[in-house]
């Protein structure tokens, strides 16, 4: 199967949320990153990073990251881009204590404080790949 970024994300942050409504943290949390990252590999994509023909996925290994590194390295696609300048992200990014290892964590560790965090971070990026749709960049 083929990697589809921007159908990842959509699906990962549709399922995050229904999972948030139903005070389900852990996993919620889990899929706003997972949705964060899949929305920056697409607009990376557009701005240049190279994916595999028969996998979709990234050929540069630097560029096989999840939500806790994929902040420093869409900046590096997006500072590179002649439309990079609309596509700025906050700092510091709200996935620093992200860890996709936490799948395995107990649900105990997870509350809403952090689930809205990363909620809010996923939603930023879903606004950005919005923006990158009506830009015609994606």
């Amino acid at each position: 199967m083929n990697a589809d970024f921007s159908n990842a994300h959509d699906r990962h942050r549709q399922d995050a949320d229904l999972l948030f409504a139903s005070h389900r943290w852990a996993n919620a949390d889990h899929l706003y990153g997972m949705a964060a990252e899949c929305g920056l590999k697409r607009i990376m994509q557009a701005f240049g990073m190279l994916v595999s023909p028969t996998s979709g996925s990234p050929t540069a290994k630097d560029d096989r990251v999840h939500a806790d590194g994929i902040w420093t390295r869409f900046e590096s696609y997006r500072s590179g881009h002649h439309q990079g300048a609309s596509y700025v992200l906050p700092l510091p990014s709200p996935f620093d204590n992200w860890k996709a290892e936490q799948r395995y964590a107990h649900q105990a560790n997870f509350d809403l404080a952090r689930a809205q965090a990363h909620q809010a971070g996923a939603k930023l990026i879903s606004e950005l790949v919005k923006q990158a749709q009506l830009d015609g960049l994606i």
